[in-house]
């Protein structure tokens, strides 16, 4: 198994890409903390997991919950050998000048304040306990920009160059950092993203400009994050990977 004996802790893990690489990093043989703000879902999640993941509620931009999240971790777990900062949300696709104030900052709150959080807490314990690997989920957005999401873009192009910057800085410490930047997915944030009712006429448009034809798969999320966090990727740090059907080739 290409996780065992591996800790992992991975935000948004309810539904979606997150629950998806939880699924995958257990049944790689990792120990799987599935930290959600919806606790029932991450039970959930945790639940058909089994005995090797736990669930934990907590609200990754504050920074309370953040340090109770690694805390639950340690005491169950250990430290964790992994973080996967994947949390995210979106504004609705509108024109720029729609999105409101508090759009702005509970975008950047859950897809960036997060990082900031998690860093802080977990990225000393890695270093006493000789590395580690972090996985920021970053964007498609990140790359290449949709017209509507500008905010939601912005965020997004924060988290890329977080992830470059911090595998600068925790390379000293043997913490490799490195974003996944999915195109659109089947998630329950696909409507928000194209701005519009998810019919499958509207579908295709999107589908239209990814050139392998399909929108991305939780399970492609996690086969990526798995190769990223595991050990043959131990020479790999601060690089942007596109899983994305060729939409930003």
């Amino acid at each position: 198994m290409r996780l065992d004996g591996k800790i992992a802790l991975v935000t948004g893990a309810g539904s979606g890409f997150g629950a998806g690489i939880a699924q995958r990093f257990a049944a790689e043989g990792a120990k799987v903390a599935c930290v959600d703000i919806d606790g029932a879902a991450a039970e959930r999640v945790a639940a058909a997991l089994g005995g090797d993941a736990i669930a934990i509620a907590a609200d990754v931009g504050l920074a309370a919950d953040v340090a109770t999240s690694v805390a639950e971790t340690r005491q169950r777990f250990g430290v964790p050998d992994i973080l996967v900062n994947n949390a995210g949300t979106t504004h609705r696709n509108k024109p720029l000048m729609e999105v409101t104030e508090e759009d702005f900052d509970r975008v950047f709150r859950v897809n960036v304040k997060s990082i900031f959080h998690y860093v802080r807490e977990i990225a000393p314990l890695m270093r006493d306990a000789g590395g580690g690997a972090i996985l920021n989920v970053s964007s498609t957005a990140a790359l290449r920009p949709r017209p509507g999401l500008t905010w939601y873009n912005a965020s997004k192009g924060a988290a890329s160059l977080a992830s470059k910057s911090l595998a600068l800085e925790l390379a000293p410490w043997k913490i490799r950092v490195n974003a996944l930047c999915p195109v659109m997915g089947a998630t329950g944030l696909l409507e928000h993203f194209m701005g519009v009712l998810d019919t499958p006429e509207n579908r295709d448009r999107f589908i239209a400009t990814i050139p392998l034809g399909r929108l991305s798969e939780a399970s492609d999320i996690a086969a990526a994050a798995l190769f990223l966090a595991s050990d043959e990727a131990a020479f790999i740090t601060g690089v942007d990977l596109p899983v994305d059907g060729g939409r930003t080739a």
